[in-house]
């Protein structure tokens, strides 16, 4: 590993930031990208989630804005609102070391009028989904005229939702003499041709290859389709998990088998692309404070999905796509930690198997599915419970404001109470479901600044 310290270009005052947020040295595509960002070239990277890629960018980024400019500087498209929001906490974590440096979200399912007046003053850096990004400059509220880095994150997702011309749009407005960043989980054909079309002699790098697989225990188990849900409940009654993804293909499976798994009373939330975006965000937070133990989903909707530990994967069905697979499973083993996946592969799937066989040039492990279909069903019930409190971002409240009106007023033991997030309109907190559930029966409401909120469980 390579110390920050020894890259050209960074201010010692952001070296300190990154000791400070525990950033000591740089992961595979941090010093793979890095040099080259810095010194302004264009890149193009193949990185997954958890692989440190938003630090790479974001530290591009930060280099070329000037705070003093009241100018839109840098742009960062992404495919999903959860994944644009996560960037954008990154984001804000980076600019920490500099003062007055403005960042703002442009996703859908927000009120376009309090974006607008958000506008007025323009942001150095706005990270958005492409939809939302294009409207604002047919409204004319956003200019691009102004943009020194152009970064594309997951661009291959974007691609596979339809955002190919969304994205030449939003491009036309933007300044050719730019740096452009792209960073994709897999490298389809696409991506390359849209890097040819966008960048200027990209310096391309691939980190994410077979032989860096991180360490994963992957079993496989050949079952019948209507033989898979009854493994599936095995697996999970046998191995009680903290936190699970349940990966399917569709958004009809989603729903039935989250479903399924309520009825054997395995805690399970279904996320996928139906759901309202306030539905959706609720989902995630839940799942993330350990509210549900099992989330299952679809791909595209499991972008953006930031649990710092996962203890398991299943794919319910394998991916047509093998680098997709490796994009999935790679979500339980991050920061050099271990992991394990399990994969059910029908009949009909069997020749997927064999692609994927081919991809990771290694024999897959099979497991008799007889073990699984065997075991009794266990209770997997949640470890928490969250709360919302009305009032958050806008209202100023901070996470210390909370800890401290449910410590002192509300007489909770702090050690009930666990992750706090912050959002705009409110605030969700994470309280062991033993002796949380008791606590809030006397908790509907709370003072936090002065102010009386109300208190509710997300369910």
């Amino acid at each position: 590993m390579t110390a920050f310290s020894l890259l050209p270009g960074l201010p010692a005052s952001q070296i300190e930031n990154l000791n400070e947020l525990g950033f000591h040295s740089m992961t595979p595509i941090q010093a793979a990208a890095l040099p080259a960002i810095l010194a302004g070239r264009d890149v193009r990277a193949q990185a997954k989630t958890g692989s440190g890629k938003t630090v790479a960018f974001g530290l591009g980024v930060m280099q070329r804005i000037n705070a003093t400019q009241g100018a839109t500087q840098s742009l960062v498209l992404c495919p999903t609102r959860e994944l644009a929001e996560q960037v954008t906490k990154e984001l804000r974590r980076l600019a920490r070391f500099t003062a007055n440096v403005k960042i703002l979200t442009l996703c859908g399912g927000q009120p376009m009028s309090a974006q607008r007046d958000s506008l007025v003053h323009a942001p150095h850096i706005v990270v958005g989904t492409p939809g939302r990004i294009l409207d604002h400059l047919k409204r004319e509220t956003l200019r691009l005229d102004g943009i020194a880095t152009l970064v594309l994150d997951e661009a291959d997702r974007m691609l596979e939702m339809g955002f190919r011309d969304d994205i030449d749009a939003i491009i036309s407005h933007c300044p050719s003499a730019r740096q452009t960043l792209l960073f994709s989980a897999t490298w389809p054909q696409d991506i390359a041709q849209i890097s040819q079309h966008i960048q200027r002699d990209p310096l391309s790098v691939e980190t994410d290859d077979v032989s860096a697989l991180p360490a994963i225990e992957q079993h496989f188990y050949e079952t019948g389709s209507r033989e898979k849900l009854t493994a599936l409940t095995g697996l999970l009654s046998e191995r009680q998990p903290a936190s699970c993804v349940v990966f399917c293909n569709t958004k009809r499976d989603c729903d039935d088998i989250a479903n399924a798994l309520i009825s054997s009373r395995i805690d399970a939330l279904a996320l996928h692309g139906d759901l309202e975006q306030r539905d959706r965000d609720q989902v995630l937070i839940r799942f993330a404070n350990g509210s549900s133990r099992v989330l299952v989903a679809t791909d595209v909707a499991a972008r953006g999905l930031d649990i710092k530990s996962l203890a398991l994967v299943v794919n319910y069905q394998l991916s047509y796509d093998p680098e997709v697979h490796v994009h999935r499973i790679g979500r339980t083993a991050r920061a050099g930690e271990e992991g394990s996946a399990v994969s059910f592969v029908s009949a009909d799937e069997m020749i997927r198997a064999h692609a994927l066989e081919d991809f990771l040039q290694q024999k897959l492990v099979w497991k008799p599915v007889a073990s699984l279909l065997s075991v009794a069903a266990r209770p997997l019930p949640a470890l928490n419970i969250t709360l919302c409190l009305d009032g958050g971002r806008k209202a100023k409240i901070r996470p210390g404001d909370i800890l401290g009106a449910l410590t002192g007023e509300a007489g909770l033991s702090g050690d009930l109470i666990g992750k706090i997030d912050i959002a705009p309109a409110h605030a969700y907190v994470a309280l062991k479901s033993e002796g949380g559930r008791q606590a809030l029966k006397s908790l509907q409401q709370v003072k936090i600044k002065g102010k009386t909120c109300r208190v509710r469980l997300l369910k």
